[in-house]
C-alpha cells in the first residue's frame, strides 16, 4: 500500500484535503447556521476569528477561521520577555559559497520543544515579512501540560527524523510520526508532548507567505501530493477556568510569555480555511523518466510556497528505468540555495556522510552532487530497472534567497564537517582523452 507502515498507531481521526474550507464541532449545535458571528452563540460561547491572510486577499489566498471558544484569547496578562532564549533577528549571519554537510544533531535531553529550535540558516527578516528561517529541533522533554507556545513570524513547516509528536493545537490533536511532515500556521497555538521520548528533525519557518500545493501542469489532476491526503484535526475542547496557563509566543525572532487563568484549548468548533495539518511522505506519488535522461526535480515537490520562498521536495523510494542514462542527480550549479536532510535510510547520491538526523547545505550556485565513489559506481552499474530509496526517506529545501549561517551551525553545535568538499569531490580526476574521438561517444573512456 502507499503508505508509510508506521510502527506508532494512529490515535486521533481527521479531516481530510488540503486547502479546503472545513468545519467541526465537538459539541452539536456549536457552529451556527448560515452566519458567523450570531448575537448570542450557542453554549454561551464567544465568537473570535483567526486571518492569516490579508482580507482582500484572492479568494483562492484567503485563509481564516472563525472561534467558537469559552473565553477569548485576548484574556491574559501582559507578554514579558524572555531574554537569550532565542535566535535574535539581529544576530550576525554569516554566508559563505562552501558546501556544508553535518553529522547528526545531538538530542537536547533537558529542552523541550519551545527551547529546543537551534537556527542553521536563513534569509530575510520575519518583522517585514520577508524570507525564511531553516531549524533543527532535538527536544527531550515534553512541554508543562498548561503551556502552550505559537509564532508570530510565520508558518511553520515540520519534518520528523526521530520519536513521535503529540501536538494539541487549538483546533485539535495531531499526532506526527517518522516519515510525516506537519504545518502549524502563523498564529496557531499548540502544545507538544513526546509520548516516546526524545525527538529531533528540522523545522522551516516561512515569514512570507503560505506553504501551498504546486501546480501539476503536463502531469494533470491528481499525482505528487494529492488533497485528500492531508489530515486536518477535529474539535476538541478543555473548559477548564481554575488553573493558570504559561502563553509563550516567538515574535520578531525573540521568545515572549505571558500568564492567563483559562485553558487555550477552549475551542468547542471552527469553520474556516485556516487550520493546522500533516502529511504522510509514504503517500506521494512519484514520476519520472520511462526512457532517457532526467526530467527536473521539481516533480518530486511536495508543498511550495505561495510567494516561492520556499520548495519542499521529497525522495521517496522509485524505480529508474532509464536507457543509457547517469541515473543518480548529475553534477549542477543552481540558483536555488539546496538544503536536505535524511530522515531514514541512505541517499543514493551519497556513499557516506550524509546521515539521518544531519544536513547538507548547498548555497546559491555553489557545485554540487554526487560523490567520486557514487559517480564510478553508478558510470560502471548494469542499466536494468532499479529500485532506489528502499527503507529510505530523504528531501530537500529549495529557495531562490542567498543563506546565511548562523554560528552555532558553523562552530557552536560542532557537527559541522570540515573536510566535506575535500572528501567528497577533490578525488574526481580527469579521465579525458581524444583517443578514439567520436567512437565512443558520451561514453567514459577507462585508461
Amino acid at each position: 500500500m502507499p503508505t508509510t507502515k508506521f510502527t506508532t498507531p494512529e490515535k486521533y481521526t481527521y479531516l481530510t484535503g488540503f486547502g479546503g474550507y472545513h468545519e467541526s464541532e465537538a459539541l452539536p449545535g456549536t457552529l451556527p447556521e448560515a452566519q458567523s458571528t450570531p448575537q448570542k452563540p450557542s453554549y454561551g460561547l464567544y465568537t473570535e476569528r483567526i486571518s492569516g491572510s490579508s482580507f482582500v486577499a484572492a479568494r483562492s489566498e484567503n485563509r481564516h477561521t472563525w472561534l467558537y471558544r469559552i473565553v477569548p484569547s485576548a484574556a491574559h496578562a501582559p507578554f514579558e520577555c524572555e531574554p537569550n532564549s532565542l535566535q535574535l533577528p539581529d544576530e550576525k549571519l554569516l554566508f559563505t559559497p562552501t558546501q556544508m554537510r553535518w553529522d547528526p544533531f545531538d538530542v537536547n535531553e533537558k529542552a523541550d520543544w519551545v527551547h529546543s529550535m537551534q537556527l542553521i540558516a536563513g534569509a530575510g527578516e520575519p518583522s517585514t515579512r520577508s524570507g525564511v528561517a531553516y531549524h533543527i529541533f532535538s527536544a527531550g522533554q515534553s512541554m508543562e501540560p498548561r503551556s502552550v507556545y505559537y509564532s508570530a513570524d510565520g508558518d511553520l513547516l515540520v519534518i520528523l527524523q526521530q520519536g513521535v509528536l503529540d501536538i494539541r493545537t487549538e483546533l485539535g490533536y495531531l499526532l506526527v510520526r517518522p516519515n510525516e511532515i506537519c504545518v502549524i500556521p502563523r498564529g496557531i497555538r499548540y502544545n507538544v508532548a513526546l509520548p516516546e521520548g526524545p525527538v529531533r528533525g528540522y523545522s522551516v519557518e516561512l515569514h512570507q507567505g503560505s506553504f501551498t500545493l504546486p501546480e501539476l501542469g503536463p502531469i494533470g489532476s491528481n499525482g505528487l501530493a494529492n488533497a485528500r491526503d492531508f489530515q486536518i484535526p477535529k474539535s476538541s475542547f478543555d473548559e477548564d477556568t481554575d488553573n493558570e496557563y504559561q502563553i509563550y509566543v516567538k515574535f520578531n525572532g525573540q521568545l515572549f510569555k505571558a500568564l492567563q487563568d483559562h485553558s487555550p484549548f477552549d475551542i468547542v468548533g471552527w469553520h474556516g480555511a485556516y487550520y493546522p495539518y500533516k502529511y504522510d511522505l509514504g503517500r506521494f506519488l512519484t514520476f519520472g523518466s520511462v526512457s532517457y535522461d532526467h526530467p527536473d526535480p521539481s516533480i518530486f515537490t511536495v508543498l511550495s510556497s505561495s510567494e516561492k520562498i520556499v520548495e519542499l521536495a521529497a525522495f521517496t523510494p522509485r524505480w529508474l528505468t532509464m536507457e543509457d542514462t547517469f541515473r543518480p542527480p548529475y553534477y549542477h550549479r543552481n540558483t536555488m540555495s539546496e538544503y536536505m536532510g535524511l530522515i531514514t535510510g541512505g541517499y543514493d547520491a551519497r556513499t557516506k556522510g550524509f546521515l539521518p538526523g544531519g544536513a547538507t547545505l548547498h548555497n546559491v550556485m555553489s557545485a554540487h552532487d554526487p560523490d567520486s565513489e557514487s559517480h564510478h559506481a553508478a558510470t560502471h552499474a548494469e542499466l536494468t530497472p532499479q529500485k532506489v530509496g528502499e527503507g529510505s526517506m530523504a528531501f530537500i529545501l529549495e529557495s531562490p534567497l542567498i543563506l546565511g549561517l548562523s554560528q552555532w551551525a558553523l562552530e557552536t553545535s560542532g557537527k559541522r564537517q570540515l573536510h566535506y568538499n575535500a572528501s567528497t569531490w577533490l578525488p574526481l580526476k580527469p579521465r579525458f582523452s581524444s583517443k578514439g574521438a567520436g567512437e565512443m561517444n558520451g561514453h567514459p573512456i577507462e585508461k
